[in-house]
C-alpha cells in the first residue's frame, strides 16, 4: 500500500476559476477510488495533475508511478501490438494476453489493424495493457465508453477481481456500484470523500441536499419578511415627507424635522436589514438542478420519414450486419442495440452516405428530409463557439442557452472547443444538434462524456416532445426510458 498525498493543491485554467483551491487529500494506492462529478468540475484535470502534466500550486507527495488509460495511440493502421508498444507498453507480450484472457477477450486482436477494432474493442485491449504492466498504478478514464452491455459487464468483473487499487472515472451508476469501494466526488464548492459505491455516496448526498433545501427554504421566508420590513420602514419616511408637501396649514418645520428624522432612521434600519439580507442569501445552498432542455423538431408530413429495406455492410475481411429491415415513423424513438463490432454506428454512416465499406439493400426518404446527428467522434469541432455557430448554421444565442442549461460555464465559452474537456466538447456536440432545425435526429452513442444530471435532462427532453430518432446507445436505463422498439443487430 502507498499512500498519495495532496496538500493545499490550488489549480485554475488562465481566465477561469480555480477548479481547486487550497485541498487537502490522503488516498491509499489498494483503493478502487471513483473519481466522480459533472463534466468540466476538473476530474480528467485532476489525473493529469497527479501525472505532472499540469502546473500547480501546493504539493503531491507519492511513490507511485502512474499509467493512463485511454493511451496515446499513434499509427493506428499497424497492427494492434505494434501499436501498444508504440504507446510506451514495456512488458511482455504475454502480459497482455492473460489480461486480455481473463476480460474473456480472443487475444488474436493483437494481430488485427487497431483501426479495424471496434470501439469496445480498443478499450478491451488498452486496459488490458495497462494491467500487464508491473509496478503502475491505473488512472482510467472514461473506460466505459464505447462498451457495450456485455463489455461493460466483463470489465466490471475484471475489475473487481483485481486485488490492486486504481482511480477510475465514468458515468455509468450501474458499473461503479460493481467496481469501486471509495467515491471521491468533485462538487460545485468542495470535495466529498467517501467510503462505499456511488450509490452510498448517493444516498448521503440526497440527505445533504434535503436538508439543504430545507433550510434554504426557511431562509427564503427569512429574506422575504426582511424586505418587507425594510420596505415598510422605507414608506415611513416617505408617508411623513408627503405629509409635509400636501398639509398646508400644518407646521412646516415641526413636519420636515419629523421627516428628517424618520428618514434618517428608516436609512440606518435599511442598513442594518441590507446587511442581515445579505447574510441570510450567503447561507443558501446551490443544489444541482435538472434544468429542461429544448430541441428545434420541424413539422413534417413525410410517413415514414425513413425506410430500411435488407440492408447489408461488411468490410473486405469482416462481415458486419444484414438484412436489417425497419422504418422510422413520425414519434418513434428506435435504438440499435447489440455487440460492439456489430454495425450500429455504419447502419448511421450508410443513412448519411459516409460508410467506407460494401453495402447492399434500400434506404429511402425524402430529399428534403433534414437529417441532425451527434457523432461518437467530433475532433473536428473547433475555434471560438460563435464560429462554430455560424459554420454550423445554428442559432447561436439558443446555443448558448442549451449550454449553459447542459451545465457549461459562461466562464468557458471563450474556450475554443479543441481546449475544452471532452465532456464539455461533447456537451458542444449535442447542444449543436438539439439546436439545429431537424426532421429526424441520428445519434450515435450520446451519454459518452455526460454527468448523470444530464442523462436525466435528455430523457425527461425526449420522452415530452418525443422526436423521431435512431439512437445507438449501451446504457441500460436510457434505453428502457425512451425507446418505443429495439433493434438487436
Amino acid at each position: 500500500m502507498e499512500p498519495i498525498t495532496i496538500n493545499n493543491l490550488t489549480f485554475a485554467y488562465p481566465g477561469q476559476e480555480p477548479l481547486f483551491n487550497h485541498c487537502d487529500l490522503n488516498i491509499s494506492s489498494d483503493w478502487k477510488l471513483g473519481l466522480l462529478g459533472r463534466n468540466g468540475r476538473g476530474k480528467t484535470t485532476l489525473l493529469k495533475i497527479l501525472q505532472k502534466q499540469l502546473s500547480f500550486q501546493g504539493s503531491i507527495q507519492t511513490n507511485l508511478k502512474f499509467n493512463y488509460y485511454p493511451l496515446a495511440i499513434r499509427k493506428s493502421d499497424d497492427y494492434t501490438l505494434d501499436v501498444l508498444m508504440r504507446s510506451g507498453y514495456q512488458g511482455e507480450q504475454w502480459q497482455i494476453e492473460r489480461e486480455l484472457n481473463l476480460m474473456s477477450t480472443p487475444p488474436k486482436l493483437l494481430w488485427q489493424r487497431f483501426s479495424s477494432l471496434s470501439g469496445g474493442e480498443q478499450t478491451r485491449v488498452m486496459l488490458a495493457t495497462l494491467f500487464a504492466q508491473d509496478g503502475y498504478f491505473p488512472l482510467l478514464d472514461e473506460p466505459t465508453n464505447h462498451l457495450d452491455q456485455d463489455g461493460r459487464k466483463q470489465i466490471a468483473q475484471y475489475l473487481k477481481a483485481k486485488k490492486t487499487g486504481f482511480i477510475i472515472t465514468s458515468h455509468d451508476r450501474n458499473f461503479l456500484d460493481q467496481v469501486i469501494n471509495h467515491s471521491l466526488v468533485i462538487e460545485q464548492h468542495q470535495l466529498v470523500l467517501t467510503h462505499g459505491n456511488y450509490s452510498d455516496y448517493f444516498v448521503h448526498k440526497e440527505q445533504r441536499d434535503s436538508a439543504a433545501i430545507k433550510k434554504n427554504e426557511n431562509l427564503l421566508k427569512d429574506i422575504h419578511h426582511l424586505k418587507q420590513t425594510r420596505q415598510a420602514k422605507s414608506q415611513w419616511a416617505q408617508q411623513a415627507e408627503n405629509e409635509k408637501k400636501n398639509n398646508s396649514h400644518a407646521d412646516k418645520g415641526f413636519i420636515g424635522a419629523k421627516a428628517a428624522k424618520m428618514m434618517k432612521k428608516a436609512t440606518i434600519m435599511k442598513g442594518r436589514l441590507d446587511t442581515a439580507i445579505d447574510e441570510q442569501k450567503g447561507l443558501l445552498k446551490e443544489i444541482e438542478k435538472v434544468v429542461p432542455l429544448t430541441i428545434n423538431v420541424l413539422p413534417t408530413n413525410h410517413q415514414p420519414l425513413l425506410s430500411i429495406n435488407d440492408l447489408t455492410l461488411s468490410y473486405p475481411t469482416k462481415q458486419l450486419c444484414s438484412n436489417i429491415t425497419t422504418t422510422i415513423e413520425k414519434h418513434d424513438q428506435i435504438l440499435l442495440c447489440g455487440n460492439n463490432g456489430t454495425g450500429k454506428s455504419s447502419i448511421i454512416d450508410a443513412i448519411i452516405g459516409t460508410f467506407s465499406g460494401k453495402q447492399s439493400g434500400e434506404i429511402l426518404f425524402s430529399s428534403t428530409l433534414k437529417i441532425s446527428t451527434v457523432r461518437q467522434d467530433y475532433s473536428d469541432n473547433h475555434g471560438s463557439l460563435r464560429s462554430f455557430a455560424s459554420s454550423s448554421r445554428i442559432n447561436y444565442d439558443q446555443f448558448l442557452n442549451l449550454l449553459r442549461k447542459l451545465g457549461l460555464e459562461r466562464t468557458t465559452f471563450n474556450v475554443p472547443i479543441e481546449e475544452m474537456s471532452m465532456g464539455q466538447q461533447k456537451k458542444v456536440e449535442l447542444a449543436r444538434s438539439l439546436a439545429d432545425p431537424a426532421h429526424l435526429y441520428l445519434w450515435d452513442e450520446p451519454l459518452n462524456y455526460l454527468d448523470t444530471y444530464n442523462q436525466q435532462q435528455l430523457i425527461q427532453l425526449i420522452q415530452e416532445k418525443r422526436p423521431p430518432m435512431l439512437i445507438v446507445e449501451h446504457d441500460q436505463n436510457f434505453i428502457n426510458q425512451i425507446a418505443t422498439k429495439k433493434i438487436e443487430i
